[in-house]
């Protein structure tokens, strides 16, 4: 009971400390994020202005591609604003609410961007494996459930990690060592009991993140032992490189996601080095993106080319 007395109990606000460690330097820092903020925010706004209006361009591939810029535009909208606020500002206090409401779009964002990710490896996998049936398989019926399907598990399954945060009164400290409201952060402020939140964090995480990237994997292998089976080289460097950008970002996202997840919760990583990684793996990935699938596609490629240069 005495620690109990000691502890803060239904705390209205908390403090985001930004990069423990680094704080002296925390104002260069914000730059270098707000430069990638900026590269993330006009690539996937091009994106979503050239995918619509370009006819060539309505396919299943690239729908899922506006869907994951629309996606990236929100990611790097709910973390830039209060990190910038914090480094450069230092407006270093959040309301509680407002820390579980940045906590929920941000792991709810990053649930979307996984299931868009599936989404793509499906529509490659039929693409290739079963080329004939590709447009009477994925039709905008299709489609559009699957986004929706998207959305409402990343929805509901995060939805569920500010409720259980919610429940906790009593929290040790009111002050958060990361840059943003992330789950584990939050939880570890608590003078509670916490096991129910720390496992359905897991469940949350290996639901999402582990079911979308055990079947990617698997739709690869499919795709690759099809891919060998064709006797022309032309052929199989042609279904390779249709692919290349996907799994460029696939790693990339996966990577860093599971790097993140673990360092929080098993790992002894330094701080300052799992926070400033688990910023740049929410930032850099939206900055990429755009220049990945651009630099890979012609129509792309052209459309920007007219929006910076010939239209002048």
């Amino acid at each position: 009971m005495e620690s109990m007395n000691m502890s803060y109990m239904d705390p209205k606000t908390v403090t985001l400390i930004g990069i423990p460690g680094l704080e002296h330097v925390q104002f260069w820092i914000g730059f270098s994020f707000f430069a990638v903020c900026l590269v993330a925010l006009v690539g996937n706004i091009i994106l979503l202005i050239i995918i619509p209006t370009e006819c060539s361009l309505h396919q299943p591939m690239y729908i899922f591609l506006a869907v994951l810029a629309a996606t990236d535009i929100g990611l790097c909208v709910a973390i830039a604003l209060k990190l910038l606020a914090i480094f450069w500002f230092g407006f270093y206090s959040m309301a509680f609410d407002a820390c579980l409401a940045q906590l929920f779009f941000i792991h709810a964002l990053q649930g979307m961007e996984s299931g868009i990710l599936l989404a793509m490896a499906f529509d490659h996998y039929v693409a290739i494996c079963d080329p004939l049936r590709h447009t009477t398989t994925l039709t905008p019926f299709l489609l559009v459930s699957m986004v929706l399907a998207v959305a409402i598990r990343a929805t509901v399954l995060v939805g569920i990690l500010p409720i259980l945060l919610k429940r906790l009164h009593f929290f040790q400290s009111i002050v958060i060592a990361h840059s943003y409201c992330e789950h584990m952060a939050v939880v570890k402020l608590a003078a509670e009991d916490t096991h129910v939140n720390k496992t359905c964090g897991l469940f949350v995480g290996f639901t999402i993140l582990g079911f979308d990237m055990i079947f990617i994997l698997i739709s690869y292998i499919l795709i690759f032992q099809a891919v060998f089976r064709l006797h022309q080289k032309e052929a199989r460097l042609k279904a390779f490189n249709t692919c290349t950008a996907h799994i460029f970002v696939f790693l990339e996202f996966y990577i860093l996601a599971f790097f993140s997840f673990f360092s929080h919760r098993f790992g002894h990583v330094v701080p300052s080095t799992h926070i400033l990684l688990s910023t740049i793996y929410l930032l850099v990935p939206p900055a990429v993106k755009p220049i990945v699938y651009g630099v890979k596609n012609k129509v792309i490629c052209k459309c920007v080319a007219w929006i910076f240069f010939l239209n002048h």
